[in-house]
Order: structure tokens, then sequence, then C-alpha cells
């Protein structure tokens, strides 16, 4: 398990107090190791948990070729170029009921989408290509050709072979999958537990009275959504109040239960609590802990480190911010943790519909309305104010513009990168 000075050697350009984002990402992918615990779920309890192991699919989808259309089904070898063909109707193969009769030339069975192919037959005509009074069909000449519309036994899964691999984040596609194998229970990695609290004495319970001065606590809802549609085990701790024995129980409880901490707030230059104090002490000392200063907008402020086995996340206060840093930085590392895939979110590439001012040298996160216009390629603009704490821009927006580092300012008709909500928040 690497420190964190060794992290930060190994990293080409590192700076605590002016890391780029992509910086930022790389030492957590080499901060976070997965967890190893294994156990056998039910399918229904699986989604959104990994796979320990490959899946070997135990039969052949599908079991036997099939047809791929409501039609009628002959040899193929009977089509010649420039030629219709007539066919006498013998019989009728529905799906789950195979023909077992023999099929002549001249001849053809009727087939729903589904049936298995008569022996020695191995091309399907759609019924609505055909003339003809039920008895007899007519092919028009080059209509079809030979194979057409036949799926094979094993074209999607061959017994024998994997049909998901290790490390998969199981997702409701891959249930079906899973299902259509017959397989009833999977072997998952343990699901990754995070604990997560608000710290700060401004900061307000739902049910409280409101207060001069107090704000009621956002983080601690979108943190439990954007964690329960990861799939991890939440934690849910509330809001320790800004006094050093609060927050080292606080933090002592979290580590013990979980694999991962997330605090927002206290992790700001010259903020009067004792946040960063108590991670400091806890983690031990600077070499378990570092506070950085991210080249970005909304964020900069974030605190990494370790807590015994627990890896600490500690994000701004502001309610954007958390949720940018989480999105950029968090969800990868969560990801890596569970022993799934940490790839970041693709960027899609939009073009802007307004001019958007940036200043190279940070990377900013503009909340964006995306949308395609009529050749279907994509636009966006910004949902307005673009303040850290305006939270409604947020839940208005369906994804984040991504202006890079390097980046200056966008003219209305430029192309930029976006990142989708659908179906992370």
């Amino acid at each position: 398990m690497n420190t964190i000075d060794q992290i930060a050697a190994q990293l080409q350009g590192y700076d605590s107090q002016a890391l780029r984002a992509e910086t930022a990402q790389q030492f957590l992918a080499a901060l976070v190791n997965p967890v190893t615990e294994t156990h056998t779920v039910d399918l229904k309890q699986a989604l959104g948990m990994v796979l320990a192991a490959d899946v070997i699919s135990p039969i052949s989808v599908p079991a036997h070729d099939n047809s791929a259309m409501d039609g009628f089904a002959f040899a193929g070898a009977q089509l010649q170029s420039g030629q219709s063909l007539s066919l006498d109707v013998i019989g009728t193969a529905l799906a789950g009921k195979a023909w077992s009769g023999t099929v002549a030339d001249g001849q053809c069975v009727k087939i729903m989408t589904g049936a298995v192919m008569p022996a020695g037959l191995d091309t399907v005509v759609p019924q609505e290509m055909v003339s003809g009074d039920g008895h007899r069909i007519v092919i028009p000449a080059n209509a079809l050709q030979l194979g057409d519309n036949r799926r094979f036994k094993g074209e999607d899964l061959q017994k024998g072979k994997p049909a998901l691999t290790a490390g998969t984040r199981i997702q409701p596609a891959a249930l079906g999958l899973l299902a259509s194998l017959g397989i009833a229970q999977v072997n998952v990695l343990r699901r990754l537990r995070v604990a997560f609290f608000s710290t700060g004495d401004e900061v307000l319970s739902l049910g409280d009275a409101p207060r001069e001065g107090a704000v009621y606590d956002s983080n601690r809802y979108t943190l439990f959504g954007l964690l329960t549609r990861m799939g991890a085990e939440v934690i849910d701790m509330g809001v320790v109040r800004d006094d050093p024995i609060s927050l080292e129980a606080a933090f002592q409880s979290a580590a013990a239960q979980a694999d991962a901490v997330i605090t927002s707030g206290g992790v700001s230059v010259g903020e009067a609590d004792h946040t960063k104090a108590i991670m400091r002490k806890l983690a031990g000392g600077d070499a378990g802990v570092v506070f950085w200063k991210i080249a970005m907008r909304p964020g900069r402020p974030m605190a990494v480190g370790r807590i015994g086995k627990a890896v600490l996340f500690g994000l701004p206060g502001n309610p954007v911010a958390v949720m940018v840093t989480f999105l950029a930085f968090v969800r990868p590392a969560l990801l890596q943790m569970m022993g799934g895939n940490a790839e970041a979110l693709p960027l899609l590439k939009a073009r802007s519909e307004e001019a958007i001012r940036k200043k190279p040298g940070r990377t900013e996160y503009q909340r964006g309305v995306v949308s395609s216009v009529a050749n279907r390629s994509l636009v966006v603009k910004t949902t307005g104010q673009q303040g850290s704490g305006v939270l409604s821009s947020m839940a208005h927006a369906n994804g984040l513009i991504v202006l890079h580092h390097d980046q200056g300012n966008v003219n209305p008709g430029d192309e930029v990168d976006v990142m989708m909500f659908e179906g992370v928040i």
C-alpha cells in the first residue's frame, strides 16, 4: 500500500497547492484498492454489484438455429438471381414447438420469430415480402439471399465461454443476460461500505427549526443519491458539530465500519473549524492526509488520505462543488474500490449555443442543458448562474460542460465536451 508521499513522488508535476484535475484522478487511482471479500447472492439482489469471477455460459444462446422473423423457412440454395421462387407451405413451426417433418425442394414451412429452424432449412423470407394464398407462396426475384433472417446456434453466447467477466458491474441488461442462461445466483464482491457526514455549526438537519445564519443540509442527500445509484452500502452519520470531541468520535466511528469516509465542509483554507486538525490527527499527520487546492471550478479544496483502513475524501461545503468533485474524483475511485471499471464518465461532443468565458489554467465544470437538433447532433447551453452554491442549477442541468485546463474562451458554435448525468445522478 503506497503512502501519500510515495504516490506524489510518482506523479509528474504534482503540486498539492496547484493540482491539475487529471493529476488528482491519477493520485486517487494509485491510492485506493478494491475490496476482496466475496459472497453469493440471488440475481435480484445483484443489481449494482460487481462480479467476483467470470460467468461461464452453461448453454448456448440461442440453443438452436432459429428464425429472426415471422415468415417462411426454406432451403436457400433454391434461390436464383433474377428469378422468383414458388413454394408449397407444408407445415408451421411455432416458438417453443419445433416442427420435425421433412421439407423437400419446392416446399417451405411457415415459421414464427424464435422458432427452431426445421432440419435442412437455412433461410427465412418475411411474410410481408411474399404473395400467395397461404398454401403456396411466391418470393419475388432478388428479394433476399441464402441464409437471410436465420439466427445461428450460439450466435449470442456459446456454451463453455465467458458470458460476463470478473469486474463487470451488474446493470439491468446483465441481470437479463444471466437470467437467459438459467443462472439464479452469482458470485460477487461485497458491496462497498461508505460512511458520510456533514460538518459545521451552521448546518441544520431536516426537522430543525430555522435560525439566522444557518442552512439546511443538502449535501448528505445528494451524496446519498449518488452513492445509492452506484450500488454502495451507505452509512449516513448525519451532521457533526464543529468541536474536536464530536468530530474525532465521528471520524473514528466512520472509519471503523466503512471502506470509505466522505465529509463535506471544513477543508478550505482559513475555515474556523477543527475538521482538518482531526483529519491530520487520526491519519497520522501529513503522511496520512493531504489537503489539495485543485485547479478547478467549482471545487478547489479537497482532502484525501487514510484513517486506518478507510480511504478519506474531504469535500468542499458548497453543494454544487460537492457534486462536481464527487463525479470528477470520488466516483471513479469508489468504482475502483468496488472492483469494477474505474473509467471516468464518457465525454460527448456538443456545440455551444452561447459564448462561455474561460481562462486557461484550470478545469471548469459548468452546468449545462444538452439537447439534440434536427441533424441529430448535440448542442448545449449553460443553466445561467454558475455559483458553487446554486444547487438549483444542478437540478435543472442534464450534464456538465467540461472546459479543460488549457482551454480558453468558447465562442458560439464551438465544440465542447459534455459529461451527461443520465444514470448517474
